[in-house]
């Protein structure tokens, strides 16, 4: 039951803008500080990465903050194939990782690396064999519910291929 909260939980994620849950009511109420460990991690599920994947949202959504959070990515782990419709940022925090885009070289990322993911072009994103990966992936919704297509899970034949 907890393995499905959680998976409910990060399709909501991936599927609404963070904060859109949250009420707008227009008003400024100044800045906010959300401290450490505020915000609940969830695992990834594995109908969207292989290994073992923890998300982190670094912020409740609002209406008119559409971006998301960290992911952190153990040895091996990896994100499925996938796209979206308005792009997206990765911005590497920590460890070593690997990214690759459908019919091209798989590519190294170190933390500093900002990788930006076109809009429609399939890819995939993960830790390298023997380091762990932490990245901040900046994604917007095109339609409601509309961030990601979660394809086909990388093979181990195209993780090993570099």
């Amino acid at each position: 039951m907890r393995h499905m909260r959680s998976l409910v939980l990060f399709l909501t994620l991936m599927a609404v803008p963070f904060g859109a849950a949250s009420a707008d009511t227009g008003k400024d109420d100044g800045q906010k500080i959300i401290r450490n460990g505020e915000q609940a991690s969830i695992k990834g599920p594995a109908s969207c990465f292989t290994g073992n994947v923890r998300i982190d949202p670094l912020y409740p959504a609002n209406n008119a903050m559409r971006s998301s959070g960290g992911v952190t990515f153990e040895p091996g782990a990896r994100s499925n194939w996938h796209v979206h419709p308005v792009g997206q940022v990765l911005i590497v925090t920590a460890g070593l990782g690997l990214t690759q885009e459908w019919g091209k070289p798989v590519q190294i990322i170190r933390p500093g690396d900002v990788v930006i993911c076109p809009v429609g072009v399939k890819h995939w994103h993960g830790a390298a064999p023997n380091s762990s990966m932490t990245h901040i992936s900046i994604c917007e919704e095109k339609e409601p519910g509309k961030v990601v297509q979660w394809l086909e899970p990388v093979t181990d034949a195209q993780y090993d291929a570099r």
